[in-house]
């Protein structure tokens, strides 16, 4: 059954949910030495996501320096 619901999440599209003004929002951001990333979601649910290779120059950064890049990232879109 593990197996199933697994093929099931990665194969099927995410729904995003439309955003409910009144309510907080989360923000979700990670870097890794590829690229960054971020959601925002709202009660669980994805409001929207992005993400985005690393520039060239970026690569050379520490890990603090790319997760808060991530925060950046994230703050801009």
């Amino acid at each position: 059954k593990g197996i199933s619901t697994l093929k099931d999440k990665l194969c099927n599209t995410p729904v995003l949910a439309l955003p409910d003004e009144p309510e907080d929002f989360s923000v979700y951001c990670d870097a890794s030495g590829l690229g960054l990333g971020c959601v925002l979601m709202q009660r669980g649910k994805v409001i929207a996501y992005a993400s985005r290779q690393l520039k060239i120059h970026e690569k050379n950064y520490t890990t603090h320096d790319l997760e808060l890049g991530a925060v950046v990232f994230a703050l801009k879109i």
